[in-house]
């Protein structure tokens, strides 16, 4: 066990620099007011009284201008140590009559042994050296003054920091990937790190954010490690993997429970991998446990994962062209009567009209890998058309959303059919699936399951548009509440991208210049958690402590900008009040924003979309009301925090 060191109890909050108490009695005061504020203390003012017992014994000055009260205590809750520099100096009975300038103040349990004595030895041996208290009474913030005693530590007692050891292959290695590839993936990074440091496990992760792969595990690295955790809603690359042990759990796993996953690993419980190219429909056991409903999300959140650019920036890029453009010259052609407006709306029409393809181009890559893609793709177009047998309709009718993702499941699961029945042609046509075989049969099969389907899903499709265009006022409204709600309910987790997948592919069926009161319910829903919990930090911050106050902040940029994501520390930390009230504020702002018939022709954008959402002012009254009420909630919810 290593050597308890100065620093382990000084913490910058507990250093005051450039004090001036008008005597012993309030430097004291401000000592012991240092030592609550780092939460060592359940009792200041009995601690004060102890250590005005302990200083009544005899003067704990020791001369050339310094003092080191101290003291045991009931009051204490953990060994700490505070420091004032009083440049003024301080009458504290020192035996060479100097003033005191350099005061450090030790704070001991009760029923510690000796801990307090060995402190103070230890920090007597540097302070007998000019030059050590010249350099401390010279500092001009916390964290140099910190930093000096770590150094002059290290100087006079290098026994207790040993040489680093040599740089080793990491024991564990993990992926993080999640739907959206923005916040969870690096969020599950970064809590399989800290986890990782607490534990002394050498790991390596690799994030797959939405700007692709970083830190890629090498060849070298995944021979040599223990295991690799896969935290992924997604699709990865798993082939790499083949013959290792490999634990496959959610991305929301690396971020509630990363320590129990890398000693689960460290343990040898990881299952082995095996990685074929052709699949069976079913999971297997020894891929992690992974059941058949999380591998069908995952490829679906594949697929939505690919199409989130494609919606985004081509709904902003419609947004744009009516903020350009005049409706007095043609409300039909609203988007398009000046050149400029044209272009913002035919650019992003294009990619628009892209993103069901790319919907079931991806959810099928997913279940088939890279032989899935085309045929997925041409069955999400085949699925946007409409098209049929001749002998069926001589009207197409669009499958729209439902479709696509019918097309999405179907392509991929027919080519995982295909796969296995061309697994046993001899090793010279080989060469010949992925080029010919693979997309012909593959095309073949989707083409005539789709135009089969599509009528039947078109049917359905318009019956739920229908539906959404006729519902009443009652019904609209709680459809806003419940699709509000989802968005706060596990913020970015399934629930939250199923409210908004639905959400989009109202929009995609709406009027441009007109778009989705669904939407708007969905993107206010996901606004209102980080507001709600930014505006509690401001107007009742003893119910956070401090870092909690400083980080939530951040979150009234993060929430106006619709990145629910912000809200998930606080979630995470206390899910049984957090959440509660996040869904209580989004299901209000929902309700209202259906109420005032608000729509968003834009899927994202936060305040950014406001100019082009129809009855803006009734949004920002819904916005309001939801973040105030999330905030009354959460207040109420929560207990006084030190």
């Amino acid at each position: 066990m290593r050597a308890l060191r100065i620093t382990d109890l000084l913490q910058a909050q507990g250093i005051l620099l450039g004090a001036a108490p008008a005597d012993k009695a309030a430097a004291v005061e401000l000592l012991v007011s240092l030592q609550s504020v780092q939460g060592n203390l359940s009792n200041p003012a009995q601690f004060r009284q102890d250590l005005m017992e302990r200083e009544a014994q005899s003067s704990t000055a020791i001369g050339s201008g310094i003092a080191v009260p101290h003291a045991r205590s009931a009051a204490v809750l953990r060994p700490g140590l505070s420091v004032i520099t009083a440049p003024g100096g301080v009458d504290w009975g020192a035996p060479d009559g100097s003033a005191s300038n350099l005061i450090f103040l030790i704070a001991a349990p009760e029923g510690e042994d000796g801990l307090h004595l060995e402190l103070l030895s230890r920090l007597m041996r540097l302070l007998m050296r000019e030059e050590f208290r010249s350099q401390l009474m010279a500092a001009a913030t916390p964290a140099a003054f910190r930093a000096a005693i770590d150094q002059a530590e290290r100087n006079e007692f290098p026994e207790d920091f040993p040489a680093p050891e040599p740089q080793t292959m990491p024991r564990v290695l993990a992926v993080t990937a999640c739907p959206t590839g923005i916040a969870h993936t690096y969020m599950a990074a970064e809590a399989l790190e800290q986890a990782a440091r607490d534990m002394g496990c050498p790991i390596q992760v690799e994030t797959n954010g939405a700007s692709g792969a970083a830190r890629v595990l090498t060849p070298e690295e995944i021979a040599a490690c223990d295991g690799i955790i896969v935290a992924a809603d997604r699709e990865v690359d798993m082939a790499r993997f083949d013959g290792r042990p490999v634990l496959r759990v959610p991305v929301s796993a690396g971020i509630s429970r990363p320590a129990q996953l890398i000693q689960e690993v460290l343990d040898g419980k990881a299952p082995v991998y095996h990685h074929k190219e052709v699949r069976i429909p079913t999971p297997r056991p020894d891929q992690g446990g992974e059941n058949l409903c999380h591998t069908l999300y995952k490829q679906l959140m594949n697929g939505v994962s690919h199409m989130l650019p494609f919606v985004i920036a081509g709904g902003i890029f419609i947004a744009i062209s009516f903020l350009l453009d005049d409706p007095s010259l043609g409300y039909e052609t609203f988007g398009t009567n000046t050149q400029l407006a044209a272009w913002f709306n035919t650019v992003g029409d294009t990619a628009f009209r892209f993103m069901l393809p790319v919907l079931s181009a991806y959810i099928a890559v997913a279940i088939a890998d890279r032989p899935g893609l085309m045929v997925g793709f041409v069955g999400g177009a085949l699925a946007v058309s409409g098209y049929t047998f001749p002998c069926f309709s001589a009207e197409a009718v669009s499958a729209g959303f439902l479709g696509a993702l019918v097309a999405g499941f179907a392509a991929g699961y027919l080519m995982r059919l295909i796969q296995w029945l061309l697994s046993r042609l001899p090793a010279p046509l080989e060469g010949l699936k992925p080029v010919l075989l693979y997309p012909l049969a593959g095309l073949l099969l989707t083409g005539l399951f789709l135009c089969a389907v599509n009528p039947f899903v078109g049917m359905l499709n318009n019956a739920l548009d229908g539906t959404l265009d006729t519902m009443g006022e009652g019904s609209r409204i709680i459809l806003g509440v419940v699709v509000a709600a989802l968005m706060a309910v596990d913020m970015g987790g399934p629930f939250n991208k199923a409210a908004y997948v639905f959400a989009t592919s109202t929009l995609a069926a709406a009027a441009p210049a007109v778009g989705s009161v669904v939407m708007a319910c969905a993107m206010i829903g996901g606004m209102v958690p980080p507001l709600a919990i930014a505006l509690c930090c401001t107007f009742f911050p003893s119910r956070f402590r401090p870092a909690e106050r400083r980080s939530g902040l951040v979150n009234y940029i993060m929430g106006l900008c619709f990145i629910t994501e912000g809200a998930i520390p606080f979630a995470a930390s206390d899910p049984a009040r957090v959440i509660p009230a996040c869904i209580t504020g989004s299901a209000l702002a929902g309700g209202l924003a259906a109420f005032f018939n608000c729509a968003l022709p834009a899927p994202h954008g936060g305040i950014f979309v406001f100019p082009v959402i129809r009855n803006v002012s009734g949004y920002l009254i819904a916005l309001a009301a939801g973040s105030l009420a999330g905030m009354l909630v959460l207040a109420l919810l929560r207990k006084k925090r030190v």
